[in-house]
């Protein structure tokens, strides 16, 4: 029998001297001990009261060791209990045959389940007529104690274990990577001075028992969340795509104040051209939720199939909002401006400038001389703010560029009698470009800073974007003096995309709701913010009562009566969420409450926050593995992503610096920026 083949009957390894003192002969050593279990203790190397057998062959030793040390973890997760260990693990499965070895009736507890009595071979009992204390009257406790120490050490090390699993779940890391020397010397590595090597996961365990356990308990983690839904309302994100087999996939994440969680991947690419039935496809995912449930869907892309199921979704759906993620809408916004003739010809000559200087070795070593080690290529998350932010960071290298091209050390260079070299250097030294790139940077800089915003908010920004959306627009004239031939081509950009893609009624409703922005002296209540408060109240709450409620106790609210008296002061107002200000003073209007807190919990963007990766989904998604694989690769996809997401809802770590766009791709490689680059999902 080779060694891992399963259980191993430790009857054909010993014979039976003296059934009435339990007395039993190793059959390889020939050695005497005390009932069968001592003999398995005997073959399988455990140190406790009885020596290791030396001539015993070696599968036959790894099998009874590796039994002996399964049923002392068992052991030890029963005796310690999870209240009192609640970072220990729990009781594993590893072989599919390990329950037929329980199946005697005669165990028992009269030691008060101690671990020494749990461990009696119990495969023994009828045969030998076993007792639990009989077995080992003397010397009993000190194996106990060892066993009791070994189970420890097991613990721990499973603890390790599920650890580094849990890195292969979070990172999809590919799980061959256990079995490198490499892997397990770095593991190994980080061990303190006279501590023994951790057993790392093997491939098959990474995948059986420590990933059946990782989704027990990701399932109760998401089951804490779906409870939060009820009382906050959810917002389901879109995040679809096209891989590179051209098919049309997409992930559904639920989000809410407790945390977003990833809920299916789907292909799509059938029901291409058919809206009603991708309709149906997202009415499913609602139902899955709850209708009631649901506040909004937040869509990925205003083109494609989720722009073509956009444009008839308030109609098919009378009780859920659909929106765009405003990110994605402000990224549309820089995109357009980008495209004016003026600006796209100052990002142009930014690129030449950029292109000519980190094309060349010598010339990016004189910049990081005459810069101080910066630079002025600036990457970024999204492709339309990297333009400007880059543009940004020339300006203010401005003063530092102009020394360099006016240095010695470029006028004895190489590059100086090029006319490549001479037509940058006329550029630098160009007041027209510059002024140029002042006016593209008064336009754009102010949403730059909003998608930053955005994109590293920690609380819901329902209640604030339509504010927001307003102070750009303002801070944009400002930045004109206030001179209306100069701002408004990029005020009708900006509100082309508003009107047509980004407000949606829940954004006039939340920035009605917010007591920061209502109480304020500079509120301004118009037509458009009347209609869409309304029009959410319309939409989201159900029975005709509930309206009637919250329209009369809308008043109250608005005078700042009642329960509302005390939160419209100051203090009050700006130092709490939104959403908790209503949980405070709105108790004696329970569904005016229950409907702010439900619209002011809500994100106004989208999945492309979380940057999750679609490998895994495609891999998912792909058709041909049995369903065994099938449905593991399922569990690795919903352990991967709710990690994914788990992590990010406690940090926010969304910064508009980032490492995921190469900036060399727009502004050292000769793809021109008068074709800009859309960030993910036009699917």
């Amino acid at each position: 029998m080779a060694a891992g083949e399963g259980p191993i009957n430790v009857h054909d390894h010993g014979t039976a001297l003296d059934k009435k003192h339990f007395r039993v002969q190793c059959n390889y050593c020939g050695k005497v001990v005390s009932g069968f279990f001592r003999l398995k203790c005997h073959l399988g190397g455990i140190r406790g009261d009885v020596t290791p057998c030396e001539n015993a062959p070696q599968n036959v030793k790894e099998l009874f060791n590796k039994s002996l040390l399964e049923r002392k973890t068992e052991s030890f997760s029963k005796e310690v209990g999870d209240p009192h260990h609640p970072n220990l693990p729990r009781k594993r499965n590893c072989y599919p045959n390990w329950n037929s070895d329980q199946h005697n009736k005669h165990e028992t507890t009269q030691n008060g389940g101690s671990c020494f009595a749990r461990h009696v071979d119990m495969d023994s009992a009828p045969e030998d007529n076993l007792t639990d204390g009989a077995t080992f009257s003397n010397g009993g406790i000190g194996f106990q104690r060892a066993i009791r120490c070994e189970t420890i050490k097991d613990a721990l090390s499973m603890q390790a274990q599920k650890s580094i699993a849990r890195f292969f779940y979070e990172t999809g890391v590919d799980f061959s990577a256990a079995n490198s020397a490499s892997f397990k010397r770095m593991i190994n590595a980080t061990l303190g001075h006279g501590q023994t090597e951790y057993d790392v996961p093997s491939c098959q365990e990474l995948k059986g028992w420590m990933l059946q356990d990782e989704v027990k308990e990701m399932q109760e983690y998401v089951k804490k969340i779906r409870h939060s839904w009820e009382s906050t309302g959810c917002s389901i994100l879109l995040d679809a795509w096209v891989d590179e087999k051209g098919r049309h996939l997409v992930n559904f994440l639920v989000d809410c104040p407790q945390g977003a969680v990833y809920l299916r991947s789907s292909d799509v690419t059938s029901f291409i051209g058919d809206v009603d039935t991708l309709q149906s496809v997202l009415d499913g995912v609602i139902k899955e939720i709850g209708v009631d449930n649901v506040v909004q869907v937040v869509a990925c892309s205003t083109k494609g199939w989720v722009g073509d199921v956009g444009k008839q979704f308030m109609d098919k759906c009378k009780r859920v909002v659909w929106t765009v993620s405003a990110s994605h809408c402000i990224e549309l916004m820089l995109e357009k401006i980008g495209m004016i003739e003026s600006i796209r010809g100052i990002i142009t000559k930014a690129k030449t400038i950029t292109k000519f200087i980190y094309g060349h070795e010598t010339l990016l070593n004189l910049l990081k001389k005459y810069t101080l080690g910066h630079d002025i290529i600036k990457p970024s998350k999204t492709r339309p703010a990297m333009p400007f932010l880059t543009l940004e960071n020339i300006v203010s290298e401005k003063q530092h560029l102009k020394d360099m091209f006016a240095s010695s050390d470029w006028k004895t260079s190489f590059w100086a009698s090029r006319i490549e070299g001479k037509r940058v250097a006329d550029l630098v030294g160009d007041q027209t470009f510059w002024n140029g790139a002042e006016i593209a940077l008064k336009a754009t800089i102010p949403l730059v800073r909003v998608l930053c915003l955005i994109n590293q908010a920690d609380k819901p920004q329902v209640g604030y974007i339509y504010e927001t959306m307003d102070q750009v627009k303002e801070a944009i004239k400002e930045e004109f003096k206030k001179k209306k031939s100069q701002y408004l081509p990029f005020w009708q950009v900006i509100d082309e995309i508003w009107d047509t893609h980004l407000h949606s009624p829940i954004h006039a409703a939340g920035y009605y709701l917010n007591p920061c922005l209502f109480y304020s002296s500079d509120f301004f209540g118009d037509a458009e913010v009347a209609f869409g408060l309304l029009s959410s109240i319309v939409r989201l709450v159900r029975d005709q009562r509930s309206q009637d409620l919250i329209s009369r106790h809308l008043e109250e609210y608005r005078h700042a009566r009642g329960g509302f008296e005390g939160g419209s002061a100051l203090d009050q107002r700006t130092n709490i969420p939104p959403a908790l200000w209503w949980s405070h003073y709105g108790r004696q209007y329970p569904e005016l409450q229950r409907f702010a807190i439900r619209i002011l919990s809500q994100n106004c963007d989208g999945a492309s926050r979380y940057v999750l990766k679609r490998s895994l989904a495609e891999k998912l998604l792909t058709t041909g593995r049995n369903p065994i694989e099938q449905q593991r690769l399922n569990d690795l996809t919903f352990v991967h992503y709710n990690l994914q997401l788990q992590l990010q809802s406690g940090t926010r770590r969304r910064d508009i610096v980032a490492e995921e766009i190469d900036p060399m791709d727009d502004w050292i490689v000769d793809e021109a920026l008068t074709h800009p680059k859309t960030v993910n999902l036009h699917g």
